[in-house]
């Protein structure tokens, strides 16, 4: 098990000025590619940015700061729950969506590039892409965001399963007993057998990914 901390993750202004992005992950990183990991990657020339842009699953915590349109993500699957704040209202083909705290994660393809109107005020939001996902693409890799009830498990055997703890939480796996600040990004890709127990926490996430 990996730990990401969001309080060590420097913030990234997004390009329309409308918010602030911090990645916890890219995964797999550049560096399982061969290449060096790039931190900084528009603007890099050819082949070091196609390479810092390989990943297959990105997690980060964005604050959307005002009204305007999300980036669009072509054949990239997504979800996206907020985390703090009054909520927003997306603007989706099949109609208007409002989210708040504690509401179920909302699932979309990245090519919809929905309008967010903010409630009231900014929100912090939780998001998770996989890449190679969509509506119903034939044998590509699923992605699955869902809210974690202390007492829930999530199973082991995956490529990649993950834990956001947005408040401090208490993680089991096996033997091994976590301690998970808020703010906390547990993570994995060794296909061990083992559960993972959320024991104590409020506002947590599973996120997993099947083959």
């Amino acid at each position: 098990m990996q730990l990401v901390h969001l309080a060590d993750i420097t913030a990234q202004p997004w390009r329309n000025g409308g918010g602030l992005t911090r990645e916890l992950l890219r995964w797999p990183p550049a560096s399982a590619a061969g290449a060096p990991d790039m931190a900084d990657a528009p603007g890099l020339p050819g082949t070091a940015a196609a390479v810092h842009d390989a990943w297959l699953v990105r997690v980060s915590v964005a604050e959307i700061t005002r009204d305007g349109p999300f980036s669009a993500f072509p054949g990239v699957e997504r979800w996206f729950a907020v985390l703090q704040g009054a909520g927003v209202r997306l603007a989706l083909p099949e109609g208007e969506r409002l989210l708040r705290p504690g509401d179920a994660p909302l699932h979309f393809g990245g090519e919809t590039a929905p309008g967010c109107t903010l409630v009231d005020g900014p929100t912090q939001d939780l998001n998770l892409m996989v890449r190679g996902g969509g509506p119903t693409p034939l044998h590509a890799p699923r992605a699955l965001l869902r809210a974690a009830r202390p007492g829930s498990r999530q199973r082991g055997r995956l490529p990649w399963r993950a834990l956001y703890a947005h408040a401090a939480a208490r993680l089991q796996a096996d033997d091994e007993l976590h301690e998970l600040p808020a703010g906390t990004l547990a993570w994995a890709d060794t296909q061990r057998a083992e559960a993972w127990k959320l024991l104590e926490g409020e506002r947590a996430y599973w996120m997993s990914l099947d083959a």
